[in-house]
């Protein structure tokens, strides 16, 4: 009874252990979360070179904005830009940042809007895959 009872449990054990994780898609799009920091003041200035400039130079290179947001409380809604975009792919997202960012038109937009000093700090990007519950996927 005892051998039964154990064997009962390593299988469950096994079954459980090689079960794949129901968290992620493995293909299909991939989603990325900017989140940008402005250099102190320079929030107006980060959002007024997405509007004008980012949004159709993201267009132009296949990164399809999902949303953009600015926190709702201090300190963060002072120096904070999040938003999410879409990939076809990581290695469209690859080649898709690597578009952007030789672009003459971002290049020449970048340069304009830092003549007076620098006006983001840093950058954080994380790649996310939806879940298999996700309303996007």
């Amino acid at each position: 009874m005892l051998r039964t009872l154990l064997i009962v449990l390593l299988l469950i054990f096994a079954v459980v252990v090689a079960a794949p994780p129901a968290q992620a898609q493995s293909s299909g799009p991939v989603y990325e979360l900017r989140t940008y920091t402005a250099t102190e003041g320079n929030l107006p200035a980060v959002l007024a070179r997405f509007r004008n400039h980012v949004l159709q130079l993201f267009q132009k290179h296949g990164i399809e904005s999902i949303g953009y947001w600015v926190p709702a409380d201090p300190p963060k809604s002072q120096n904070t830009l999040v938003y999410l975009v879409r990939h076809p792919s990581r290695e469209a997202a690859t080649a898709n940042w690597a578009a952007f960012r030789s672009d003459p038109e971002w290049i020449k937009a970048q340069k304009e809007s830092e003549a007076a000093g620098k006006i983001v700090d840093h950058v954080e990007s994380v790649f996310l895959t939806p879940t298999d519950f996700s309303k996007l996927k």
